[in-house]
């Protein structure tokens, strides 16, 4: 017996194990009601999960460790060291400390908080009950179900779930209420779908009581996470043969009980080895681009830093060394103490360590007074703008969704200014791009177009039946299939329509609807294209009225009729169709087969109709060419030995161990041939409101679109060009691979043809556009050896991407595999739980509020609920918040550099004593009350174009992607900037002053004045839009700077008492003060001046033309932006 010999495994390859075959050196041993026996060699996984970030011992060093990656607050904590060491001590000890612990403490509560509510919901999780079988208390007593907690079931247990319940893990079906062991299922957890899915149980363990079972093995192969796949064999007790078990025989972890009273299953995956715990891909933490950029420039404040400390503290080793012998008796720097003497009466030495050693003090205390350099107070400002901002994202209407009464939610505030910066978007197809419903709009029946949509009008009379989605019919094939009996356009009306009834996984509720008369039929099934194929049949008089594991009831035109399902062969991606035996009321056996044009007509026998077949080629083009879904229907009556010819290799196929996958396509393609074509039908699958507009914006803005969807190829393909994400003109390169080396050739082969495209494009004007389309078999393949690269080449000289039949955690990977090649900001937006690990792996996760639960939402950094207002979203508050935030860091950088380097040109003049002028009140209140209030303002108000000129042109949205508003040049022009003006504040003052009696403290007042009404001008000179909020926020911080230094020098005990009075009533400190900000402002204006006027960017251009033109003129379409040239 083989059994696992790891235990859990979930850091195996993805999903490769359910797509090979099973062998038993790949199995692990699941002992069906013996948890103890299939525990007892290897211990399995348990059934407790957590999904919480920290555990009480692990939440100090770890929340710290994560807050300590701000480089910034590296540099507080070694600053708040020093101080207390008693030779460095320039403040005081607690109040160097404060400011940093203020900011960790209020960072790790929240933290905190978020991480309990997680915890909270993980005991809630695991403390549900299950019904356990268990044994009577006797040996002869019978075996009962008995209630246990979630995290107590283990595998091998055999758990009871009643209707409506989730199972506590993945348990393959033993039995369930249906008599023909079918179950239904809704997987809105797993995949994002809502509607009903089909699950069976063996007859084998149908028929077999609990009792009985006790001896039976499931070699299952080891988990992974590929929800759509499952592989294992069952042996009962006494018996040699192995019963195959699939994807149909397993019921996961996550997903819901419906429409079935009980079910029975064993557990075979539990805790965090369940397909859904392994697709979670845990919460990560974000951090924006520009907080990771601003660590690069406070290395660059660093360097500055340490030059001026190193200035300080050698100059102050010069001068101690050229004075030693006149210091003797100076204060501070003799080094005996004189009033102390030793037994030989020599005076002690004092505490003097030498010229070395001072010049060390010197670099660690100037450390110390110039630390305002690296503003901590930036980090505490930027979480008030991104409130601010969230606030009015949040608040605007244009955000607004009426048809789900949602608003805007900014679920995590430290990203904002991501939004601004997108260069990927990756899609969820399914309630995302559409509103995932489908409607019917025309057929083509026996080379008969009816895609007149003026002969379509509601169902008329009074039908029994009536679909809970509505269809509208067309009169003619109406009066077609009542009346055309006789006829052979009649005949082959009412096959076409039976073929639409039949060929289905469709699972029909009957419901009471508003008239007694009728009974609502609502159609649920995987595939939304079935459940609208199956309302248009039920409107035309072919209603599926009743579903079991071996018949179908149809009531057709009026009368009930059972047809047996005699085989199926499911839809897969090799063959692109489904077909179904029909046993008929007139004994007869037929074949109906429905898919994709593609694959249809290589075995349709179209020397049968040949006018038929080329009437419906044209039919399904012009369908096609405007958007709809086709499928293409046959038919094929089977005669009694070609039945049971399948029969035999069909059963043959359906419980061959190896090769199983493969048997049962080619018993598929041996019965499916020589159809006769019956015709082709049209679907329209809705997208949401606006979507086709908001791509098309989204890539004129530079962004390309990725669409990943768990549905099959030609769905995705079909939106693809409804919402004119695909283009006729576009060259698409398909790979569809079902081995490892048919992956690697088709790899190879689209490296080949992106090449020679690219070559032919180099000599010509126009570029082929190029589209990828693969599904998810083809990326287990690319992921399991190694050839992300080669993908990664292939999709990145894409113009569009679009995965189809990706699992949850792929998406995650394919949004990794472009995050770890490139420096692109990436963006995620999907709705339902099989969307969560993209959303958290993006760097920006957007949650769609929409039918599909709300697992999306709570994961997301932002939800909403329309696609199409991420327009508003990216190109509008995007652009506001990332232009805001960008020049706020810079301001703040260049606002402390500037008192800085003030206080440095003091040290130089002092002796190099590190003691300044500026009281240490206005040092603390300078970043405070001085300047503090209207960056931040003007960061959350401030708006450099209007959002009616940013939606018109979308181009401006790449000042963003190109990171114009913040980068290591914009840094080093405002550093020079505060330089001049450092100088321009300190010599002017200085100069004037040098040979007058003025004390340090009045001229320390004027420093103190002039710095901060130069800065403040400074931002006045750049705000755009002017509110009177912010002519508060600026003139007031220069009128409190006022008052501050005002009451500060009317206080006796302070230094520097009377100080202002006495230097301001003098007409000298006016014209200094005057002096000082034209003689300051003179670069940054003539920067301003010749940038505007002979070098103008984009938004210059753009906030030109808002100026000039009134609001009929700004959308005139003639006006062309530098951007395009630049692209």
């Amino acid at each position: 017996m083989a059994e696992d010999n790891h235990g859990s495994s979930r850091n195996m390859s993805a999903m490769s194990m359910s797509h090979k075959e099973l062998g038993d050196e790949d199995a692990r041993a699941v002992r069906v009601g013996d948890a103890a026996r299939t525990n007892e060699r290897l211990e399995f996984a348990g059934n407790a999960v957590r999904t919480a970030k920290y555990s009480p011992l692990t939440f100090l060093p770890r929340n710290l460790f994560e807050q300590f990656h701000r480089l910034a607050y590296v540099y507080f904590l070694a600053i708040a060291v020093l101080n207390q060491l008693p030779q460095l001590a320039v403040f005081g000890r607690g109040a160097s400390v404060m400011p940093l612990a203020f900011v960790l403490t209020v960072t790790a509560v929240k933290d905190a908080y978020e991480d309990w509510r997680r915890h909270r919901s993980d005991r809630a999780e695991n403390n549900r009950l299950a019904a356990v079988l268990s044994p009577g208390e006797g040996e002869s007593a019978p075996f009962d179900f008995a209630p246990a907690k979630w995290k107590h079931v283990r595998v091998g247990d055999v758990v009871r779930v009643e209707a409506n319940e989730s199972p506590p893990a993945d348990m393959v079906l033993l039995a369930t209420s249906d008599p023909t062991g079918v179950a239904y299922v809704q997987t809105l957890n797993l995949d994002g779908e809502s509607n009903l899915k089909t699950r069976y149980a063996k007859q084998e363990t149908l028929t077999t009581p609990l009792d009985r079972l006790a001896g039976a093995v499931i070699r299952c192969e080891r988990p992974n996470r590929n929800i759509y796949g499952f592989q294992a064999n069952l042996e009962l007790p006494g018996e040699t043969r192995r019963i195959p078990l699939g994807p149909s025989n397993i019921v996961l972890r996550g997903c819901d009980l419906k429409n079935t009273a009980w079910a029975v299953g064993v557990v075979v995956y539990a805790g965090r080895e369940t397909k859904a715990m392994l697709n979670n891909a845990g919460t990560p933490t974000k951090r924006s681009r520009l907080e990771t950029h601003m660590n690069r420039e406070t290395l660059f404040l660093s360097v500055i830093l340490i030059v001026l400390c190193s200035v300080v503290a050698t100059l102050s080793g010069v001068w101690l060394r050229a004075h030693q012998t006149d210091l003797e008796l100076a204060q501070f720097f003799h080094k005996k103490d004189y009033l102390k003497t030793d037994k030989d009466d020599d005076n002690k030495n004092y505490n003097y360590y030498g010229i070395a050693a001072q010049i060390v003090f010197n670099f660690l205390m100037a450390v110390i007074v110039f630390q305002i350099m690296i503003p901590i107070s930036l980090y505490i400002s930027m979480e008030l703008v991104r409130l601010g901002q969230a606030y009015f994202m949040i608040r605007d209407a244009k955000l607004y969704d009426e048809s789900s009464d949602s608003r805007f939610q900014c679920r995590a505030l430290n990203i904002n200014e991501d939004l601004g910066q997108v260069k990927s978007i990756f899609s969820d197809k399914t309630g995302t791009l559409t509103q995932n419903k489908m409607e019917f709009r025309c057929a083509s029946i026996d080379g008969v177009d009816y895609s007149d949509i003026t002969r379509q009008q509601p169902v008329d009379g009074e039908p029994a039946w009536v679909p809970k989605v509505p269809v509208n019919v067309d009169r003619e094939v109406v009066e077609m299939v009542r009346n055309g009996g006789d006829t052979e356009q009649g005949r082959n009306t009412r096959e076409f329509f039976l073929a639409l009834a039949t060929c289905n996984t469709i699972v029909p509720l009957i419901m009471d609807g508003p008239d007694p008369k009728k009974k609502v039929i609502d159609y649920q099934g995987e595939s939304p294209d079935e459940q609208a194929l199956v309302s248009a049949a039920a409107a035309y008089g072919f209603a599926l009225v009743e579903r079991t594991s071996g018949h179908i009831v149809i009531d057709v035109l009026g009368q009930k009729q059972r047809f047996d399902v005699l085989g199926l062969h499911e839809f897969d991606s090799d063959r692109k169709r489904m077909s179904v035996i029909i046993g008929c009321p007139d004994k007869t056996v037929k074949l109906f087969v429905k898919g994709a044009d593609s694959s249809m007509f290589g075995i349709i026998d179209k020397t049968l109709n040949p006018d038929v077949v080329q009437a419906t080629e044209k039919h399904l083009h012009s369908y096609s060419s405007v958007g709809l879904r086709t499928l293409v229907i046959g038919v094929r009556e089977l005669s009694q030995a070609e039945f049971q010819e399948w029969q035999m290799a069909y059963e043959k196929a359906s419980t061959a161990l190896l090769g199983r996958g493969n048997q049962l396509r080619s018993v598929a393609a041996n019965i499916e041939r020589n159809m006769r074509l019956l015709g082709a039908s049209g679907i329209e699958d809705k997208l949401q409101e606006g979507v086709p507009e908001a791509i098309e914006k989204l890539r004129q803005a530079g962004i390309k679109v990725w669409v990943l969807t768990g549905d099959k190829q030609e769905t995705a393909i079909s939106i693809g060009y409804s919402c004119k994400l695909l283009t006729r003109e576009m060259t698409q390169i398909v790979i569809n691979s079902n081995s490892r080396e048919s992956c690697r050739k088709s790899l190879d082969d689209a490296i080949s043809m992106v090449n020679k495209l690219r070559s032919l494009s180099a000599g010509s004007q126009s570029r082929v556009p190029l589209a990828l389309i693969i599904d998810g078999n083809s990326l287990v393949y690319i992921f399991d050896t190694d050839q992300e690269e080669k993908l990664f080449e292939v999709a990145i000289a894409c113009d569009v991407v679009l995965c189809c039949r990706v699992a949850p955690l792929q998406k995650a990977g394919i949004v990794d595999l472009v995050k770890k090649r490139t420096s692109d900001m990436t963006l995620a937006i999907g709705d339902g739980a099989n969307d969560v690990s993209m959303i958290q792996m993006a760097d920006v996760g957007i949650g769609i509020s929409g039918q599909e639960g709300r697992q999306a939402v709570m994961a997301s950094d932002f939800a909403m609920g329309q696609f199409r207002f991420l327009v508003p979203l990216l190109l509008v508050h995007g652009h506001w918040n990332y232009q805001r935030m960008g020049y706020m860091i810079l301001y703040n950088f260049y606002r402390n550099a500037t008192f800085v380097f003030v206080l440095f040109w003091y040290v130089l003049y002092t002796g190099y004593t590190l003691t300044t002028a500026i009281t240490e009140w206005s040092s603390v209140l300078y970043s405070v009350i001085y300047t503090a209030v209207p960056t931040i303002v003007v960061a959350i108000l401030d708006k450099d174009l209007s959002r009616r000129t940013l939606l018109k042109y979308p181009q401006l949205y790449g000042v963003g992607q190109r990171e114009e508003n913040y980068n290591l040049r914009l840094f080093i022009f405002i550093m020079m900037d505060s330089v001049w003006q450092s100088v321009a504040v300190f010599f002017i003052p200085y100069l004037a002053y040098r040979n007058s009696a003025i004390d340090s403290a009045s001229l320390g007042d004027l420093w103190t004045l002039s710095v901060v009404i130069l800065v403040n001008i400074h931002l006045a000179m750049d705000v755009i839009r002017w509110t009177w909020v912010t002519h508060a926020a600026i003139w007031g911080s220069i009128v409190a700077t006022w008052i501050c230094v005002i009451v500060i020098d009317s206080i006796p005990s302070l230094p520097g008492f009377w100080a202002i009075y006495k230097v301001m009533g003098t007409g000298l400190f006016w014209a200094l003060l005057l002096a000082v900000i034209v003689v300051g402002m003179i670069p940054h204006f003539a920067a301003k001046a010749i940038s505007e006027h002979f070098m103008p960017s984009d938004i210059q251009i753009a906030r030109e033309m808002e100026k000039s033109q009134d609001s009929h003129d700004v959308s005139h379409p003639e006006v062309q932006l530098s951007t395009i040239a630049r692209a």
